[in-house]
């Protein structure tokens, strides 16, 4: 299973790319808001998102995904997409589903998210 710093930086990613496709432009304190974190923690994350190349900050303290960040926040969030309907399906309320995908999404390697997806597709689910 992947570690928890791997985890977190997967959530801010997938977080920062819901909030610029809601709304375009996203700051700190949107990303704070969105996940019930502290500003400073967010301040912090993204530091090391910026430090790690996979976002950028503009003289306005806008966020932005750079590819590399983008690449992982696509991925992270095809699979809660994924995970979320197809839990809804069996009858799962929205919320939990969405919170289990959440769980899902980042534990599992990629052959057997493809296998999953696959299987799901195959099935009409």
């Amino acid at each position: 299973m992947k570690d928890r710093i791997l985890e977190s930086k997967e959530n801010y990613l997938e977080t920062i790319l819901i909030l610029q496709n809601r709304s375009g432009a996203v700051r700190g304190v949107d990303i704070a808001a969105e996940m019930d974190f502290s500003k400073p923690s967010v301040s912090v994350a993204m530091k090391n998102l910026r430090n790690e190349g996979c976002i950028t900050v503009d003289e306005n303290g806008f966020i932005s995904l750079t590819a590399k960040g983008k690449k992982i926040a696509e991925r992270v969030y095809e699979r809660h997409l994924l995970f979320t309907e197809w839990l809804m399906s069996m009858g799962i309320p929205e919320k939990i589903a969405a919170e289990d995908a959440c769980r899902m999404e980042h534990c599992l390697s990629e052959e057997s998210f493809a296998a999953i997806k696959k299987y799901i597709k195959k099935h009409g689910i």
